[in-house]
């Protein structure tokens, strides 16, 4: 099977730790996508950031938006997947995790993203239906 690195959306675009909400929301506007990794100044991951996460986590509990960080949001250790590793590992993780989405790490720095639609690309059919089933329950 083909590596991560193979079927990643590579240069992610990230929000930084210390940019607000606010700016994190326009950016996922104009990006027309509901994730982005969040990144410190070495461009390292320490988070991700949904635009769900957004209003459940910080609007609905009366944050400001203007003056809360993205970085703020970020809770735990992220989920992620190395350039090298097998396309399984990433499709295992994101069923674990019940994620669509697994950023992938390369030298420690973020590189790339990879997707439901990027493993549907690639994998067979009958293994990215059971993929997507399982992230999905």
């Amino acid at each position: 099977m083909a590596l991560a690195r193979d079927i990643m959306t590579p240069s992610p675009q990230c929000v930084g730790e210390d940019q607000t909400l606010s700016e994190a929301a326009r950016l996922l506007a104009s990006l027309d996508i509901g994730v982005l990794p969040i990144c410190g100044d070495d461009q390292k991951l320490i988070g991700m950031l949904t635009d769900r996460d957004i209003v459940v986590k910080a609007l609905a509990e009366g944050l400001d938006p203007t003056t809360t960080t993205a970085g703020s949001l970020a809770a735990g250790k992220p989920v992620y997947v190395q350039a090298a590793d097998d396309v399984q590992q990433a499709m295992d993780l994101m069923k674990e995790h019940q994620v669509r989405r697994i950023p992938v790490i390369e030298d420690h720095r973020l590189v790339g993203i990879i997707s439901q639609a990027d493993i549907a690309l690639t994998a067979p059919a009958k293994q990215t239906g059971r993929t997507v089933e399982q992230i999905s329950e």
